[in-house]
């Protein structure tokens, strides 16, 4: 028997499609949506996970598209994943399929009028306990169907393979331009000390100049490249950089601000984390006339067209309420 159905000019026989007298097998989508996420995340593992789907699956789809098209769309070897000539033409219509998919499903969610579902976000220790920790909650109760998995790291997380909506980073600026990357506010930080406890207290050392910072202990975060050093530039735009080996060095920022107000070491803080220490005569600021690099407190997120609206009113959330309270604490000297 067959079934002859009319689309617009096209028609369909026995789930053909037929222009006239050519005729096509229909395509299946789903195929050219995995090829375009495999190479969008760079490896068939990364793509796995992005789609939810077992690595076998998306590697045997992978190799389905490449039968039906005729040619070889991809090579494949231990170090990764390299587009063929015509790979890199035929990705070019698949990333536009996924994008009129990615519009048209937007359609749907926008209707949708209570933004619902769990939401991925990654931000580091002294945001998320100086500034989350009183923003999470009154978001949550705006929005009492959306659930967040907050990951607390100071690490660059890659958004794509560690499937994280939202990542907020302080920066002077954003390397990775597939990210979508929204400043938010200044990051000034500032050297601070106990005024009179501790190790810090009994040195009988002026702190004058960048050049008397090596008769004192110091506090710092880990850095990965092992060089801890200060670089400072003078109000009348003299630059110097001061090296020095650190007495305490951790991922949090909390713990650099207490063992400073102990008197353990000099430590560089963001403003917005040491204001109440100063204004509680716990710390002090010092080097007045010399200034640390301004970071940029950065709200990040992928390209996509079509946000899920749960995301999408997080992400105008964070625009609206991160500046206002980071404001209130980055002028303190």
């Amino acid at each position: 028997m067959m079934v002859v159905s009319y689309i617009g000019n096209y028609r369909s026989i026995n789930g053909t499609l037929a222009w006239g007298s050519n005729t096509m097998a229909i395509p299946d989508l789903t195929n050219y949506l995995i090829f375009a996420r495999v190479v969008a995340t760079g490896s068939i593992s990364a793509g796995a996970r992005e789609l939810n789907m077992p690595k076998s699956t998306v590697s045997r789809r992978l190799t389905e598209l490449e039968e039906e098209q005729g040619v070889r769309l991809l090579h494949r070897s231990t170090r990764g994943l390299k587009l063929t000539e015509i790979g890199q033409a035929f990705l070019v219509h698949c990333e536009t399929l996924v994008a009129a998919a990615e519009a048209a499903q937007q359609v749907t969610q926008m209707v949708q009028e209570t933004p619902r579902g769990e939401i991925h976000v990654s931000s580091p220790y002294a945001i998320s306990q100086s500034m989350l920790v009183t923003l999470l909650p009154e978001f949550l109760a705006l929005y009492p169907e959306v659930r967040i998995n907050l990951m607390v790291t100071n690490r660059p997380v890659n958004l794509i393979d560690e499937g994280v909506d939202v990542a907020l980073r302080v920066r002077p600026f954003i390397e990775d331009s597939s990210l979508i990357a929204r400043p938010l506010a200044d990051s000034p930080s500032t050297l601070f000390r106990s005024p009179n406890r501790g190790d810090v207290a009994r040195i009988d050392k002026p702190l004058r100049h960048p050049l008397d910072l090596v008769h004192y202990p110091h506090l710092s975060l880990h850095y990965t490249s092992g060089r801890y050093r200060y670089d400072l530039t003078a109000q009348s735009g003299e630059k110097l950089t001061v090296s020095f080996r650190p007495r305490l060095i951790t991922d949090d920022m909390i713990v650099l601000r207490e063992a400073a107000i102990e008197g353990l070491g000099i430590v560089s803080l963001p403003n917005y984390l040491g204001e109440q220490a100063v204004q509680d005569g716990l710390l002090e600021p010092i080097l007045p006339d010399w200034s640390l690099p301004v970071g940029i407190m950065h709200m990040v997120y992928p390209y996509r067209r079509g946000l899920l609206p749960a995301v999408r009113v997080f992400i105008d959330f964070l625009a609206e309420r991160l500046p206002a309270t980071a404001q209130r604490s980055l002028n303190t000297t």
